[in-house]
């Protein structure tokens, strides 16, 4: 047996059991927990793990759908990186920013905004809760997705190796010198090394802002549109829902604390009559704005001035009219950007059910063609899904000027595990219903996600958040696949970093 002795190990039963499982996955129970405050402690808990041959399990915000951090085996070690959350230096004059790996996206901009300061991507929509090195170990994008993703933007890490040493992937300022070894640990879902800090480019904030949101009744008419409005680069974010989407996020949120978040917003953007009407909009629009409406984009432009950003918006609104698309009223994305990084009591479903999210990007070419694989294959199991009242809607973003993601997502009534439990806000939930273990609706959402990730595949896509779950070896140049083995095994030996994710 393993040496657990150590008293910087967490070994509390229900400590291990809250981390042995995450937003839908479920693995062994770890171990023992380690939850270091330094990268100090960090370098010598890994050193100490290593020579008892413990399997390293590092662990951001918790947010993974995809088992990034579930072990498959009962000697692993999880790397609890909560206790490293602290923001290092803020370099107004390099405009570069080195926050601890375990610092959350919320965090980060609280105190980058009254600085008129961002990160190019600024965060997930989980942020409140995600960690921005598991962000860039599991990728991803939302805020600021007009640049990319999240481990595109990174300069450099400071990484604790397997075996305790710790690695500065390049400079700190600027990313391109030689060799691109900073990006060799984007997206590695933690099994090159542990990120233990990362530095990030600033931006100045934009000064100017407006917000639109279209309808349309095709699926071909919004791809189009969606594509289009990518390609020019005319917003900081686009993003949409189906109806069944739509329809779940209406019932989620409440209209008071749209207007409160909207008015602050609005305060700071263009006074305090502004705010007032602006707030007033969103009670008197309600949530029925979108009923008539098979899809919807939303978009956020900024600019220098506000009319730079009009224009952009007037454009977008061209490129609508032009796919057969309709203005409705613009409440979602100013509610959004007025509240950035809410409680992510989206992680349920809007009764208490359960939520499962699973998505591809698709090049605009293919986007249409993927909507309609999917439908169809919701299509050929809609009696099993009726009966079993599993859900699927879909979100959409775009992803620079060349990805078109596309998430599903699932609902279906089932327990919660104590990650839900314990991020849901409490007040929420005491309102929801609570439901017995359903392990046969559970499977059918398994297999869908498999059917999903076989579409995504069919038509050459690719995924964000690997972990355990989306192909990577089947997906892979053979000999990109050999190379990443062999830089696993020089910086990982013994198999010990976070075994079996990435198919590793």
């Amino acid at each position: 047996m393993t040496d657990l002795t150590n008293p910087a190990i967490d070994r509390d039963p229900s400590a291990r059991e809250k981390l042995g499982h995450d937003v839908f996955a479920r693995g062994v129970t770890p171990a023992g927990v380690l939850r270091p405050t330094s990268i100090e402690a960090l370098s010598a808990g890994i050193r100490a793990a290593a020579k008892q041959g413990l399997a390293i399990v590092p662990r951001g915000g918790g947010m993974s759908y995809t088992g990034g951090y579930v072990a498959d085996r009962d000697d692993a070690l999880v790397i609890d990186m909560a206790g490293m959350n602290r923001i290092l230096a803020i370099n107004q004059t390099d405009m570069t920013v080195t926050v601890e790996a375990g610092c959350t996206w919320s965090a980060l901009y609280e105190a980058l905004h009254p600085q008129g300061l961002r990160t190019p991507l600024w965060g997930t929509l989980s942020g409140i809760k995600a960690a921005i090195g598991g962000g860039a170990s599991q990728n991803g994008t939302f805020w600021g997705a007009r640049n990319g993703t999240i481990a595109d933007s990174v300069l450099s890490y400071r990484v604790v190796l397997a075996d305790g040493a710790v690695m500065d992937t390049g400079k700190s300022f600027f990313r391109g010198f030689g060799p691109d070894l900073t990006g060799l640990f984007g997206g590695d879902c933690g099994a090159l090394a542990v990120k233990a800090h990362v530095t990030l480019p600033l931006i100045r904030e934009a000064e100017a802002f407006a917000y639109g949101s279209f309808a349309f009744d095709t699926p071909a008419d919004y791809c189009a549109a969606m594509s289009e409005i990518a390609r020019c680069g005319l917003a900081m974010e686009s993003f949409g829902f189906d109806p069944f989407l739509q329809a779940q996020r209406m019932r989620r949120d409440s209209l008071a604390a749209d207007a409160k978040s909207l008015v602050t917003m609005m305060k700071a953007q263009g006074g305090f009559w502004r705010a007032i009407k602006e707030g007033a909009k969103v009670v008197t629009a309600g949530r029925s704005f979108l009923d008539e409406a098979k899809f919807s984009i939303h978009c956020l432009a900024e600019a220098r001035t506000r009319a730079a950003a009009d224009e952009d918006m007037r454009r977008i609104a061209a490129i609508v009219a032009a796919n057969n698309g309709r203005e409705v009223e613009n409440t979602i994305p100013k509610v959004l950007r007025a509240n950035p990084f809410p409680p992510v009591n989206s992680m349920v479903g809007p009764d208490g059910g359960r939520w499962l999210p699973v998505h591809g990007i698709v090049p605009h070419s293919r986007a249409l063609q993927t909507i309609e694989a999917l439908v169809a294959l919701f299509e050929a199991n809609e009696a099993e899904m009726e009966r079993l009242a599993i859900g699927a809607g879909y979100m959409f973003l775009t992803v620079g000027a060349t990805g078109f993601l596309i998430e599903p997502c699932f609902y279906w009534p089932d327990e919660l595990w104590g990650l839900h439990t314990e991020s849901v806000e409490s007040a929420h939930l005491a309102k929801l219903n609570r439901y017995p273990p359903n392990p046969e609706a559970r499977a059918l959402v398994e297999r869908l996600r498999k059917g999903v990730i076989d579409v995504i595949s069919a038509l050459d896509g690719v995924h964000f958040q690997i972990g355990r779950t989306y192909p990577l070896e089947q997906r892979s140049d053979p000999r990109a696949w050999r190379l990443l083995k062999a830089l696993k095994a020089e910086l990982d030996p013994q198999g010990l970093m976070n075994p079996g994710v990435l198919g590793l």
